[in-house]
Formats: C-alpha cells, sequence, structure tokens
C-alpha cells in the first residue's frame, strides 16, 4: 500500500452535496482494512514530530482518522461537533465552507490553559472549518500545534487561511 493505492481508492462523487462540488469519498478507504491501516500509519507518522497532548476530531470524518490515532498514541481525544451535540456548557464558532456556512462546537473544559492539540479531519478544502475548530481550541486556552489532513484539495488554497498553524495533508488534489 502507498500514497497512489489511496488516491485510487478514494471515490470522487460529482455533484455532491450540491451541482458543481466532487466529492472525494473516504468511505472506501474505511472499508479496506490494509488502506485504512496505512492511512492512520501515515499519519501517525506526521504526528509524531510533535509534542501534543490531545488529538482533536472534527465531525463527523475527523472522529473516525482522529479517535483510533488518539487510541494508536495513547492521548486523550476531543470531539469538536456540530450544534447542538454537546451536553455540557460549550463554545461556539461559526465558519464559511465552499457550499454554505455551518458551526461548530466545543465543551469549555475540553482542553486546559497550555494543553498542546492536533486536529485532524479528513479533507482540506477552503480551510474554513479547520480555523474554526482552531480557535475554538484557543478559546479553550490549548494551543494547535499542527492541522493534519488524509486529502487536501489544494486548488481551494484552504492551506493560507491557516497560515498560523503548522497544516500537514497526506494526499493532495
Amino acid at each position: 500500500m502507498n500514497h497512489d493505492d489511496l488516491k485510487k481508492i478514494i471515490r470522487d462523487i460529482p455533484d455532491f452535496p450540491k451541482p458543481g462540488i466532487i466529492y472525494k469519498d473516504i468511505t472506501p478507504v474505511l472499508k479496506n482494512a490494509s488502506a485504512f491501516k496505512y492511512a492512520l500509519n501515515v499519519m501517525q507518522k506526521v504526528l509524531d514530530k510533535y509534542n501534543i497532548d490531545y488529538i482533536a476530531g472534527i465531525e463527523s470524518r475527523g472522529f473516525i482518522f482522529g479517535a483510533a490515532l488518539a487510541e494508536k498514541m495513547n492521548r486523550g481525544f476531543i470531539p469538536i461537533r456540530k450544534p447542538g451535540k454537546l451536553p455540557y456548557k460549550s463554545f461556539q464558532e461559526e465558519y464559511s465552507l465552499e457550499y454554505g456556512s455551518n458551526m461548530l462546537e466545543i465543551h469549555q473544559d475540553a482542553v486546559s490553559s497550555g494543553d498542546t492539540v492536533a486536529v485532524v479531519d479528513d479533507l482540506l478544502a477552503t480551510g474554513g472549518t479547520a480555523l474554526a475548530a482552531n480557535r475554538l481550541i484557543e478559546r479553550c486556552g490549548g494551543r494547535v500545534a499542527v492541522d493534519l489532513f488524509l486529502i487536501e484539495l489544494s486548488f481551494l488554497k484552504g492551506r493560507a487561511l491557516l497560515k498560523d498553524v503548522k497544516t500537514e495533508t497526506i494526499i493532495s488534489y
């Protein structure tokens, strides 16, 4: 298994979630045990370069990669959720994405002052989702050491929005 194999497994879904968008579907990677393991191992090698206390995953596909990486690396996992899903006091952050806007939330006590966090998601597009997640970590008093994505849509230039945080990706389109 290598990066090119992963690219071949990732499926393009045209016109989802709206016309003109080509959605990068990672579910075939998740279904293929060796591809999923390869993706997690490569992502872990990237995270091993950083001194992190926690891994935060962005709902929903970031949960899959983030929680698995947290377990592999013996780190705690922090869920960053869509609105109305967290039961405790939370901070909210609105953001724009390539086909609309949304909001993310984090428990106010998810991170303590001085904690270092890696934010993990499946895809970097325009960067709005990751920027909102970074801001939530900072509002809790933590510091984002790295934003890590399996896939980057480089033509959307999301990396530029995340210029204040180290950004790492595995596959670029």
